[in-house]
């Protein structure tokens, strides 16, 4: 399979998805569903069933069992926009074949090089093929592999009826990087006792943690005069966003965290001295922590309004903060069994499980809040988001035989 599935996600990378956050329609970008619209081809063309996309680009299918009796429904889902944090237009992916632990050369004019220097998991793939960015956007693998993985497992099962399996349902989504891929994901519908995300990074990953996560969103109001007659009359916006920046614990930021650490971490501030607007994310695996993190940031602008408020007679800086998704363990723990079947299953391939907690979500922490219980596969990419990401060709593989392998376990379990 694994021409196959090189060639598909080539397919997949070079249809721009990228999501907007600012968009209020579902999916967010129009452009989305040209490759949603591939996808559902796709599907049909393999052979699945009760193939459907609905009117905000959720597309879900079905496998037929192979089995006399019945099992659990497991599910399979991945999201196909990509982050908007870096672009996604015009990807052109370069295939480095036999990759010997070299520098790769992304663009030679710009002077972008990938480097196992500064990226020394790059020396865990020699001999293997890696799927690269030409420099110039992300590649998409975040996550186009894990839709890539979906398919042609699927596409494998129906082509090997020996190996047996129970009903399995296939669902992707749009919008997930800008958190709203679960949102009007009808779990009903979809049917599954349990799924699956195959959104995680290296080889062997399994997810069944992640951080409960905020966004909030501060406005800071100034005073503007001009700057030579500004003495006890003018307030810079901008430097009280400084100040708000100040205050927050130096570090509890993403590049100085890692494990089970949260942080707050502005995203973007832009403003004049009349009004700057900051975004910033609010990240913590423990609910109490997480709880704490709110309030310090209603406290840090409850002290600066305060200081403000005689003189101007009104809040200065306004705050909003949204509760964006929650630590999935808690629905996953009951239900701990489907974590071992996609342990089993790795093993039984002889992929080393790395059991973590994602510094992150996926669609699958919403998912189980919404009454399915979803953890977390690898898809096999690096350096998502941005112009140094990469995937090892096996490694998708690998993932693809993962899923097979789950169905099958979870089949041959019922039929003992």
């Amino acid at each position: 399979m694994r021409d196959k599935i090189l060639e598909r996600f080539l397919q997949y990378v070079q249809i721009d998805t990228q999501s907007d956050a600012s968009s209020k329609t579902t999916p967010s970008t129009k452009k989305q569903l040209d490759l949603a619209k591939v996808l559902v081809k796709e599907l049909k063309a393999i052979g699945l069933q009760e193939v459907e996309m609905d009117k905000n680009g959720y597309i879900m299918a079905t496998l037929p069992s192979n089995i006399a009796i019945d099992v659990p429904t497991i599910g399979f889902v991945s999201h196909y926009d990509t982050s908007p944090d870096f672009s996604g237009t015009n990807v052109k992916p370069k295939v480095v074949k036999n990759y010997q632990g070299q520098d790769i050369v992304l663009n030679k004019r710009k002077g972008i090089v990938l480097s196992p220097d500064y990226f020394p998991e790059l020396k865990n793939y020699i001999g293997q093929t890696l799927i690269t960015t030409d420099g110039n956007t992300l590649l998409g693998a975040d996550d186009k592999a894990g839709i890539t993985e979906i398919i042609c497992a699927m596409d494998y099962l129906v082509q090997h009826p020996e190996i047996p399996h129970g009903k399995i349902r296939v669902g992707f989504t749009p919008d997930e990087e800008i958190g709203r891929g679960a949102h009007l994901f009808d779990v009903e519908k979809f049917g599954a006792d349990w799924a699956y995300t195959m959104d995680g990074s290296e080889i062997g990953e399994l997810e069944y943690e992640n951080f409960n996560a905020a966004g909030a969103t501060l406005v800071f109001h100034g005073k503007s005069v001009h700057p030579g007659y500004a003495k006890g009359k003018m307030v810079n916006s901008l430097l009280l966003a400084q100040k708000f920046m100040k205050a927050l614990p130096k570090n509890e930021v993403p590049e100085k965290t890692s494990g089970y650490e949260g942080f707050f971490h502005v995203a973007h501030v832009e403003g004049t001295i009349e009004q700057t607007k900051l975004s910033m994310i609010i990240r913590d695996h423990n609910a109490k922590k997480f709880a704490k993190r709110k309030k310090m940031v209603e406290k840090i602008v409850a002290k600066i309004n305060h200081k403000y408020q005689k003189k101007f007679g009104a809040p200065i800086v306004e705050c909003e903060i949204n509760d964006q998704y929650y630590n999935m363990r808690e629905k996953v723990e009951p239900v701990f069994h489907i974590v071992k079947l996609a342990e089993k299953a790795m093993k039984a391939l002889d992929i080393k499980p790395i059991i973590k907690p994602i510094r992150g979500g996926t669609d699958g922490s919403q998912l189980s809040y919404k009454g399915l219980p979803c953890p977390n596969i690898f898809a096999g990419g690096h350096n998502f988001h941005g112009k140094y990401e990469y995937v090892p060709l096996e490694s998708m593989e690998k993932a693809m035989e993962v899923i097979v392998k789950i169905a099958e376990l979870h089949a041959k379990k019922h039929l003992q």
